[in-house]
């Protein structure tokens, strides 16, 4: 069996999986900053859930980038982990 570091290797050397898989960066980020809001403030995904009035699936499945979430939503997350967001064009 191959380790995910050895998969990804091997696939990123296809030119449109590694074009694809940048351009999926900026969810990537954001889900590596939510962690580590969350992580950092010392919360499990069921306390984060209910300071947002949500579940602790939808806080999984926003963890994972299986949900698109809205601004609404982030900017909830974001208040319950003392953050604010900050949305730009470039």
């Amino acid at each position: 069996m191959k380790s995910y570091t050895q998969f990804k290797k091997k696939a990123l050397a296809n030119a449109r999986v590694k074009k694809e898989y940048q351009a999926l960066e900026p969810e990537f980020r954001l889900v590596r900053m939510l962690i580590k809001k969350r992580l950092t403030a010392g919360l499990s995904q069921s306390e984060l859930a209910q300071k947002v009035g949500t579940k602790q699936s939808a806080i999984s499945r926003l963890e994972s980038g299986t949900y698109n979430p809205t601004v609404g939503m982030l900017r909830k997350v974001a208040h319950a982990l003392g953050a604010d967001i900050q949305v730009s064009l470039k």
